[in-house]
């Protein structure tokens, strides 16, 4: 007979279809929202080498349908070419795998347009206006309705808050009337705090990083999943321990924050969906030491995950919905079902000598979770509805 689905990938990690349980996806597969006609835009320096069989190898493991457009860029500079000895590189590889097969899991039949860049983002200024520059021309092409950036640094690591703010261009013009694309962006992996400018440490405080932290941006934190073979919950979701979460150092409280959040600064995430590695997916690639499969997780997971689910509301609004961040809280605000509360866990986080406090996840929002996860069968047509 043949291979079941998923036959070959390690038992543990979440596939496919597990995931689709657990976010509530299969109602609106079913009347036909898949994700048709619309286009995720996924940003990554350097990409991968092999991003293409990967998906295909995956696709098959799983019998997912190809996406029915897949096309990969560098509008900024050629990549230079991939060494599996440079941990970077190797690091922006595994990236690209999990963002672009994640992402295609979660809306099937929406296309993918891959955004390479050629210059290294890792903490401080680093990478960044490659980044820009790359998201302008795809704004400004309308390549896609909804950007997803698995990518980050700590506020405190760019040369001054001028320096950040010099950085923003493709937020604002992806807000604009003309253009209406969702940006949306991972909180990080360092829980309350975040890395130093040469990665090798945390701050003693706590900290947040850009672009996650602004305004114009959806910050997407994590949370852990505990799921049985079929996908049904065993148990509420908890905040995963090491999501990035916190007040921005930057950025003033947006008004679309109001209700939720006393002081005057922003909080982020603004919504979370799985990134623990105790409820990590299944990873394929082939770029490094042969092929193999390998857990995915971190908010890097989380957000191409969400992304696609923005593109799922495209696809119901029949437009892209720019950003989002308003409706979210109207809809929290309004007890939609699809957001779903998230009321455990925290992100405290120790390396070395240092140990930061982390926030509690707890009834409403919260700096862990943000207004909680998604019920993805209600969440998407009430955010095509209120981001209209």
């Amino acid at each position: 007979g043949t291979p079941a689905a998923g036959a070959g990938v390690p038992a543990g990690l979440l596939t496919p279809a597990q995931i689709r349980t657990a976010y509530d996806l299969g109602p609106l597969y079913s009347r036909g929202i898949t994700g048709t006609g619309q286009t995720i835009v996924i940003v990554d320096p350097f990409g991968s080498p092999t991003i293409r069989a990967d998906l295909q190898q995956f696709d098959a493991t799983f019998r997912l349908p190809p996406p029915p457009s897949f096309r990969v860029i560098q509008p900024v500079g050629r990549v230079p070419a991939f060494r599996d000895s440079n941990g970077v590189m190797l690091d922006s590889a595994l990236e690209t795998s999990l963002d672009v097969e994640w992402a295609h899991v979660i809306a099937p039949d929406a296309g993918i347009v891959l955004v390479e860049t050629p210059v290294a983002e890792i903490e401080g200024t680093s990478g960044f206006p490659q980044i820009v520059q790359a998201e302008r021309y795809v704004i400004r092409r309308h390549l896609g309705g909804v950007v997803s950036m698995s990518l980050g640094a700590t506020e405190e690591t760019f040369p001054s808050s001028a320096a950040l703010l010099g950085l923003r261009s493709a937020f604002q013009l992806a807000a604009e009337p003309g253009y209406r694309i969702t940006m949306v962006a991972a909180t990080g992996d360092q829980g309350a705090s975040g890395l130093t400018l040469n990665t090798k440490a945390i701050y003693p405080r706590r900290v947040v990083e850009w672009p996650a932290s602004d305004p114009l941006v959806t910050a997407v934190g994590g949370t852990q999943l505990d799921l049985t073979a079929t996908g049904a919950r065993r148990a509420a979701d908890v905040a995963w321990n090491d999501s990035g979460g916190g007040l921005s150092a930057v950025f003033a409280k947006p008004a679309y924050q109001d209700r939720v959040l006393a002081g005057r600064d922003r909080g982020i995430p603004d919504i979370s969906m799985d990134a623990s590695c105790h409820s990590a997916t299944a990873l394929y690639f082939s770029f490094y030491d042969g092929p193999r499969w390998a857990p995915a997780c971190g908010t890097s997971l989380a957000t191409p995950m969400f992304a696609a689910i923005v593109a799922l509301a495209d696809q119901v609004a029949g437009h892209s919905l720019g950003l989002i961040n308003p409706a979210l809280y109207r809809m929290a605000a309004a007890r939609d079902p699809g957001i779903v509360d998230v009321v455990s866990g925290d992100n405290g986080i120790s390396m070395g000598r240092i140990t930061v406090p982390g926030y509690r996840a707890t009834r409403g929002y919260d700096l862990v979770t943000g207004l909680g996860t998604v019920d993805a069968q209600y969440f998407v047509p009430e955010l095509a509805a209120a981001a209209q």
